[in-house]
């Protein structure tokens, strides 16, 4: 029994992807060349879902476009020792947990930021004065 395709439309439906997204995925090679229909239209098989989804896990988990590429050679080669994949994910959990890091510094920065404001003229507002010096840097 022959894979039912999809359309373009199908594909972004069925997992929640931008169209012009799975045109930029095909581009840089994360996803195939679609097959084309007589009439140019592009169409995607089951295995196409999969991938996609797959990129799309990967994506809101914060992984970069190349990290994604990576996994997914690793996929494609499901022989392969799996290594390469926890070092992978360790160094994107170390990315992770630093901006987390700077983000908690640049929250501590603005409540200082905001604790300083004595409701008055702008000319001795504290938020000001202090978004314009720099003496709260993360």
């Amino acid at each position: 029994m022959r894979d039912p395709r999809l359309a373009i439309g199908d594909l972004a439906r069925q997992t929640g992807t931008k169209v012009n997204t799975i045109r930029f995925y095909e581009e840089i090679g994360l996803l195939p060349q679609a097959l084309r229909t007589a009439s140019g239209r592009r169409t995607y098989t089951a295995a196409d879902v999969r991938r996609l989804s797959f990129i799309r896990r990967g994506r809101n988990l914060g992984f970069s476009v190349e990290e994604i590429r990576s996994l997914l050679a690793l996929s494609d080669q499901p022989d392969r020792d799996c290594g390469d994949a926890l070092v992978i994910a360790r160094q994107h959990l170390h990315d992770v947990e630093q901006r987390i890091l700077e983000l908690q510094n640049l929250r501590d920065a603005l409540h200082a930021i905001a604790n300083s404001c004595q409701l008055g003229r702008a000319a001795d507002c504290g938020v000001l004065e202090a978004v314009g010096s720099n003496a709260f840097q993360g």
